[in-house]
């Protein structure tokens, strides 16, 4: 089948090189995307292969598939990465800076609004009911997260000696570490990598932390906006497997650290990263608004994205390597089952925040509807904030 044609006139130039795609097209398709991208990484990446291979054919399938086990390999949102890939694969470092920032924003605009209806006007007893009904139901939500990569990631593991009695292993400890460890579950991820890499007969080089994430560090005890921007750091530099790994992180630092939300404002946190369009990294926006206001969100915006940045424009270029890297593979088939087991232990912390009785047969209608019917997470979310809505009308307990 041939790709369509492009209706600008610019968008390609023929020959074996990339096509050239203008900045204009980069910017309205890539803020259609994160305008329309409700779903979470599954929804943004048919999109992307909707626009790039199928329909424009800006960029081959297989080169598609090659960008996502690349950015899966990277520690950070992968869809996030993969639509920055996808632009700078066809513009360089301007195109991927341009569509990054053009998938990320319009997100980012919707949760800090309803971070502020949420958190800073008093809001009726509807809207608090509405978040405390879709805050129910995420801890289902994330165990459909952790269930839907288990198939993948065991498949890997199969080809080793020893490997699905490892892989048990790194997800039961894991599992563990998102419940007891809080914000040092990332050591355990790291070091599962590291074992399996060994395990394979890989010896992985660690380096040094690079110059601003110690210089963070360092601003961590530098007042509110410190704080924030180091949380932020570690949760767009350190999710390996997706946004729900990081929320034992998130949880200490916001909940028990800093005290910016209470566990109940936490769960509406990360039902908004899931209801809203683009990623689900833009929870750490509700967390920043809530700590320092409107600035406090943008920076944990900036400070989350910015690794996302810095690995695609600055490595791009090594991704092939990357992929075909035997030492990062085996670091993958480690730190893959880790982060599943820390997504369904990070289920158990999103649980046990609910305060409310009534929450509770919304979180078990929830689950069937996501587990049993295999339905999606953006209905189960609105059909849950409803019937919080209903609780709040007829005088169920909301704070």
């Amino acid at each position: 089948m041939t790709a369509a044609q492009p209706s600008d006139p610019d968008d390609l130039t023929t020959g074996p090189h990339p096509p050239h795609v203008s900045l204009r097209t980069i910017m309205t398709q890539w803020t259609r995307i994160g305008i329309t991208g409700f779903g979470g990484p599954p929804a943004h990446i048919s999109l992307l292969r909707q626009l790039c291979v199928t329909k424009r054919g800006w960029i081959n399938a297989h080169e598609f598939e090659d960008g996502i086990a690349a950015t899966n390999l990277l520690p950070g949102p992968a869809s996030t990465q993969l639509a920055i890939f996808c632009a700078w694969r066809l513009r360089g470092w301007v195109g991927g800076l341009l569509g990054g920032v053009c998938f990320i924003v319009p997100g980012l605009i919707v949760i800090l609004g309803l971070s502020v209806l949420l958190l800073s006007w008093h809001p009726a007893p509807a809207v608090i009911g509405a978040a405390a009904g879709a805050g129910a139901a995420v801890a289902p939500v994330a165990v459909q997260a952790g269930a839907s990569l288990v198939p993948a990631s065991w498949q890997r593991t199969g080809a080793t000696r020893g490997g699905r009695a490892r892989w048990v292993a790194y997800a039961a400890v894991s599992a563990a570490a998102a419940m007891l460890l809080g914000p040092w579950l990332v050591l355990v991820l790291l070091a599962a990598g590291v074992v399996e890499a060994a395990c394979q007969g890989h010896r992985l080089r660690i380096t040094r932390a690079p110059l601003p994430g110690l210089a963070l560090a360092g601003w961590a005890s530098v007042g509110t906006l410190g704080s924030v921007a180091w949380t932020a750091l570690k949760v767009g530099a350190l999710s390996y497997g997706g946004g729900f790994v990081i929320i034992p992180l998130m949880r200490a630092d916001a909940v028990d650290r800093h005290h910016w939300l209470t566990g109940d404002e936490f769960l509406y946190a990360v039902a908004l990263g899931q209801i809203t369009p683009g990623p689900v990294v833009q929870t750490v926006s509700v967390i920043g608004y809530a700590a320092a206001g409107i600035a406090g969100g943008l920076l944990a915006a900036v400070v989350a994205f910015t690794p996302s940045f810095v690995f695609v424009l600055g490595g791009g270029r090594h991704f092939d390597r990357l992929r075909a890297n035997p030492a990062a593979q085996a670091f993958l088939s480690g730190a893959g089952p880790a982060a599943i087991g820390a997504i369904l232990g990070s289920s158990v912390l999103l649980a046990r925040s609910i305060s409310h009785p009534w929450q509770w047969p919304i979180l078990a209608l929830a689950a069937i509807w996501l587990l049993v019917f295999k339905r999606g997470v953006v209905s189960a979310l609105i059909g849950a904030a409803a019937l919080g809505v209903a609780a709040a009308l007829v005088g169920l307990p909301l704070h």
